[in-house]
């Protein structure tokens, strides 16, 4: 009677661990996920000489690594039509 006791309460210990630690994985709200700058709050943030366009040298971070691709016509210069028609960036590969 004490064995078949003991064999519930561990049973019940190690379904209530389980259920436990299965809530903390990935968030099933896709909401949560950061939505991309858009071209205005871009330029609020890096546009330094204020020309309604963004250089090489005043982008930062992944845009500035992906310049030349962004940059269509090639004159230096993202405009918001470029940023509009530019190539999204992959996701990051999963292991």
């Amino acid at each position: 009677m004490m064995n078949n006791v003991f064999r519930i309460a561990v049973l019940v210990f190690g379904l209530t661990l389980f259920m436990s630690t299965s809530s903390f994985g990935q968030s099933e709200n896709r909401d949560e996920r950061k939505e991309p700058p858009t071209f205005k709050e871009l330029l609020e943030k890096m546009d330094t000489n204020e020309d309604g366009k963004l250089s090489k040298e005043e982008v930062k971070g992944p845009l500035k690594d992906d310049f030349a691709k962004v940059d269509a016509d090639e004159d230096g210069f993202i405009t918001e039509e470029e940023l509009k028609k530019a190539p999204k960036p992959k996701g990051r590969k999963r292991d």
